[in-house]
């Protein structure tokens, strides 16, 4: 039988769980009483914090702000005592008195950078050269011989080496001494080789190297007064690379001090030197502005003047030759000009066939130059 308490029972109980999700509900959507209260304290408080905040960052810039002017007098009284340097000398993280970064910051800022005065560079008179250009003072040498001769007699005055792997080994010496001094040297292949050295015919080798001081006949006379034996060469029109270089070649051969030129830096190019095999080293390049007045000034100093010819003069062999002379080739097809002719005291012809018309003339300085040589041994 069914107990009407039991069921009353029952539904009491059924009760409460039918209507537990409203309070629920409510729960999640509002706060409690304590949350309420603890929130609104919070943002009661937010004001007087910013307040606070606000009036510490405000003290800091004032205080930062004083110390930078601290500093900058500082440092106006720094740069007075050092003067030159313009610098407060502190450096970028140096803590002054102050507030820390923004102190370091202006002091960073407002350093001042010391002047620096321009390098002054020696231009190519200066420095006894040709040229004003720097790259003028220089030159690209090759050949085997030429190379080692310069390096032997001026090496410091080696600037940059150039080789292919064949010659390499035969200037180890060259190398090493470059590496010494931290210069530069190139091992590079063949075809790199012929357009450096703007020729076939380098040898497996280019230097490049200071050009020799060239020095004008006025300046050669006088430094040469005291010699009793001397010979020089003067070339009229000559500008064949390789017909210089064959002239030096037996100029250094047979003792010749120097050769007379208006375009003297003609003897330093690359493709003169390795004709001369080494000899341009040992002859000197002597500048005139005017042939003419170089001869004269030769004569005046106690100089014979010696031209030559195809077609007429004394034999070279039954000529005696001066103590002191100067010797004038022209170019092979027009000779010796009219107005250097006439400046000669001896006229000499190298006797032979007649077959030709003439010699090349560093075949023709070659046989002369023999020919004093001999006579003053």
């Amino acid at each position: 039988m069914n107990n009407p308490k039991s069921q009353q029972r029952v539904s009491r109980r059924q009760s409460p769980s039918a209507n537990a999700s409203s309070p629920r509900e409510k729960q999640s959507h509002v706060k409690p009483s304590s949350e309420r209260k603890r929130s609104d304290t919070q943002d009661d408080m937010r004001p007087a914090r910013a307040d606070r905040y606000q009036g510490r960052n405000q003290q800091e810039r004032t205080q930062g702000d004083k110390g930078s002017t601290v500093e900058h007098a500082q440092g106006r009284e720094d740069r007075a005592r050092k003067g030159a340097d313009g610098c407060s000398g502190k450096g970028r993280f140096d803590r002054n008195t102050g507030s820390g970064r923004t102190e370091r910051r202006d002091a960073y800022h407002h350093r001042e950078a010391p002047r620096r005065e321009p390098a002054h560079r020696a231009t190519g008179a200066q420095a006894g050269f040709d040229g004003k250009d720097q790259r003028l003072n220089e030159t690209r040498l090759y050949g085997i011989n030429a190379c080692r001769e310069t390096f032997k007699l001026r090496s410091d005055e080696v600037i940059k080496l150039y080789l292919d792997e064949e010659t390499a080994p035969k200037f180890a010496d060259v190398m090493k001494y470059l590496a010494r001094n931290r210069k530069a040297y190139h091992v590079v292949d063949a075809d790199e080789l012929e357009k450096i050295a703007g020729s076939q015919h380098h040898g497996g080798v280019v230097m490049v190297v200071r050009r020799k001081p060239v020095q004008d006949i006025a300046g050669y006379l006088a430094a040469n007064t005291a010699k009793s034996r001397d010979c020089l060469l003067a070339l009229d029109g000559v500008g064949n690379p390789h017909n210089l270089g064959a002239i030096m070649r037996s100029c250094a051969h047979f003792g010749v001090a120097g050769i007379v030129m208006t375009e003297a830096g003609l003897l330093q190019s690359g493709a003169a030197a390795r004709t001369a095999e080494g000899g341009m080293e040992h002859v000197e390049g002597i500048r005139c502005d005017r042939l003419t007045d170089a001869l004269q000034l030769c004569r005046d100093a106690g100089y014979s003047i010696i031209t030559t010819s195809s077609h007429g003069g004394e034999s070279l062999y039954r000529s005696k030759l001066p103590a002191r002379v100067v010797v004038v080739f022209g170019e092979e097809m027009d000779g010796v000009s009219k107005a250097v002719a006439s400046r000669a005291d001896i006229g000499v012809q190298i006797p032979g066939t007649g077959l030709v018309e003439s010699l090349n003339v560093s075949v023709a300085a070659s046989l002369i130059l023999g020919e004093w040589y001999r006579q003053q041994s």
